[in-house]
């Protein structure tokens, strides 16, 4: 029989990382005293000039399409979700709320700044003038009170894999509703979406971060963790979007409404897939044994059989009339 090194526990692994933790999230999260603030971005009703930038927020609102309308306010649900992310997040096996461990620094600090996402993009939801605002905040409730399954259990490491990727695809999302609103003449939301992009990203290399550390404790179960989220497909926090009604296709209305933009596509996610498999040097990882190769060797391959798949999809030209949308 082989002589295998015996893998360390998750325990062990997020114990040792965790001690750590405080210091890498300083890396990634920016101080609350200079960190942008959603009343910052968007007219105050106590400002001299609130009419004025009010009426030219609606202007410029009224130049985007309607599926670049959907595709901001699905966005923003996805975002006003928050609760449900940390919930989760705060069940993970190392995370331990009663003793107020390093992870849970990490993830109240993580939240506290993604906070800040739903707000900003709520409030120009209300300024803009074309949102139906109760239908906007039902799916948003609906959202939080129905939750989702990532697939990732517990699992510390299948779910960093999770955020890892995650957290990259709503950085596409918001960058390129930026460059549209630039497009359109939106200077307002293209500045938002691309603050908001850009914490996206901070976040995705602080997620791609604790992957790369527990590679180097954990190399085998990383990779079996990693192989078996990408079996099992990254779903989308918002899988479970509806609308008034029961309308239970939001999720695809809203993706079919991105994919016909080019804001999320499914190339996308192979690209995303390539970025997260060079980051961590899925290539060149040492300390594997069979299924660990195997994982790795499905990994490799993936995002070129994905990309056969995609080529062969069309483009969606169905529009669904979306409740959130007054015109």
């Amino acid at each position: 029989m082989t002589n295998q090194k015996m893998s360390p526990s998750r325990i062990e692994v997020m114990n040792f990382i965790g001690k750590d933790v405080e210091a890498i999230a300083s890396e990634y999260l920016k101080p609350v005293e200079t960190n942008w603030q959603a009343s910052e971005l968007l007219p105050l009703t106590s400002d001299t000039t609130f009419v004025k930038d009010l009426k030219e927020i609606q202007d410029q609102a009224a130049n985007h399409s309607y599926d670049l309308m959907a595709v901001l306010v699905a966005d923003t649900i996805t975002e006003e979700a928050l609760p449900t992310y940390e919930s989760w997040l705060s069940n993970l096996v190392g995370v331990d709320q009663e003793n107020n461990n390093g992870w849970m620094k990490w993830l109240r600090s993580w939240s506290a700044e993604e906070n800040r996402h739903g707000d900003v993009l709520n409030r120009y939801l209300y300024l803009c003038g074309r949102i139906n605002m109760k239908e906007f905040e039902a799916s948003t409730q609906f959202l939080i009170a129905d939750g989702f399954n990532n697939g990732a259990g517990t699992d510390p490491y299948r779910n960093f894999v999770y955020t890892s990727f995650q957290e990259l695809a709503t950085n596409v999302s918001h960058r390129r509703v930026a460059t549209l609103a630039k497009k359109d003449g939106n200077t307002l939301l293209s500045k938002i979406c691309g603050l908001v992009a850009a914490d996206e990203a901070r976040h995705a290399r602080a997620y791609q971060n604790f992957v790369t550390r527990i590679f180097e404790l954990d190399p085998n179960e990383m990779m079996l963790a990693f192989e078996d989220m990408m079996r099992r497909k990254i779903v989308m926090p918002a899988q479970c979007m509806r609308e008034l009604g029961g309308e239970l296709n939001t999720f695809s209305n809203f993706s079919d409404a991105a994919t016909r933009l080019g804001i999320y596509t499914s190339f996308d996610y192979i690209e995303i897939l390539r970025d997260v498999i060079n980051e961590w040097k899925i290539e060149n990882i040492r300390g594997l044994v069979e299924s660990g190769e195997k994982a790795r060797d499905y990994l490799l391959a993936l995002p070129d059989r994905l990309a056969r798949i995609a080529d062969r999809a069309p483009i969606p030209q169905t529009r669904h009339q979306f409740g959130w949308i007054l015109s």
